[in-house]
């Protein structure tokens, strides 16, 4: 018998993996999708959400009844505002008009305090996340809060270390390449070491926007997958984490974000877009025979608007 867990945050981690069947390149490695839309706000960032606040929770950073402050494009807020909602911490989040509407009600309706800093026609810039960041600053100095700080916070790398146990496990220990897009980039460093500790010859590839490529030298842009290509190289990113960087475009991404919902009925958003035509990319080079896994970062149901609006604009 399973055992009851004492509350919603229990339920975190331990997500399933699927083959992907009809997407996977004829001849080429067999791709599995990591589900970490089965976590409870259905994100991945349920798990660095938890390991942030519990951390600071331990060595008393945060004390009962200081506010949590954080800038998010959305999935972060959101896993941050179900942990605080559970554990009693009011939450103060910025973000913006550019991402998905669906996240920024979601963090409303579980307790968050909302700043919306406006975009440029709804886009994903440098300028944007800097000025993001700005403001999540100027709040924790002025109230006093406990300032997450996701894109500078190594508290997270646990959780995703956890995570890349999880794969191995699951795989067997047969995997010979792991995929992911990067946004803070603790989920591709903390999977990526304590994969390379299992097995050093894994192949670890990162996505990130074509048109903001910054991570392999080029220029920042504007784009549209939601939750990654902050526009400048992120303070968590580590040269040598990666063998490999593919550069994946919005089109690209929410392109495969449908062929994923049509074709396998797995509906996510454009991270996990990015990350799927990624892995396909590695599948063709690693052939028959070798295991690629990459993330479900989480579940279409934070975009439906964005989708509908791609699909009544085609």
């Amino acid at each position: 018998m399973t055992a009851t867990p004492s509350d919603i945050l229990a339920c975190i981690g331990d997500t399933r993996m699927v083959p992907l069947r009809r997407l996977a390149p004829s001849g080429g490695a067999q791709v599995l999708l990591k589900l970490e839309s089965e976590n409870p706000t259905g994100s991945m960032k349920d798990r660095m959400a938890l390991a942030m606040i519990e951390a600071a929770e331990a060595d008393s950073r945060l004390k009962p009844g200081v506010a949590v402050v954080e800038y998010t494009g959305g999935s972060t807020g959101v896993s941050l505002s179900l942990v605080c909602a559970v554990k009693g911490y009011p939450l103060h989040i910025v973000t913006s008009d550019a991402f998905a509407r669906e996240k920024l009600d979601h963090m409303r309706i579980l307790g968050a305090r909302l700043t919306v800093v406006p975009s440029e026609s709804g886009r994903m810039t440098e300028k944007l996340t800097r000025d993001m960041v700005e403001a999540a600053r100027i709040i924790a100095a002025e109230t006093g809060g406990y300032w997450t700080d996701q894109l500078r916070n190594t508290d997270q790398l646990a959780a995703y270390r956890l995570m890349a146990d999880e794969i191995w496990r699951q795989t067997g220990g047969r995997i010979d390449g792991f995929v992911q897009s990067v946004g803070t980039a603790a989920s591709l460093r903390g999977n990526a070491a304590a994969l390379r500790r299992h097995d050093p010859r894994i192949a670890v590839v990162a996505a990130e926007p074509a048109e903001s490529p910054v991570l392999s030298g080029g220029r920042p842009g504007a784009h549209k997958i939601d939750g990654i290509g902050a526009g400048f190289v992120v303070p968590l990113w580590q040269d040598g984490i990666a063998d490999r960087i593919e550069r994946v475009s919005t089109e690209e991404a929410t392109a495969m974000s449908l062929r994923l919902a049509r074709e396998e009925g797995l509906f996510a958003g454009t991270s996990t877009g990015a990350n799927v035509t990624a892995a396909l990319r590695l599948a063709e080079r690693l052939g028959p025979g070798a295991t690629i896994v990459t993330v479900m970062c989480d579940t279409g149901m934070k975009y439906l608007k964005t989708f509908g609006a791609t699909l009544s604009a085609g």
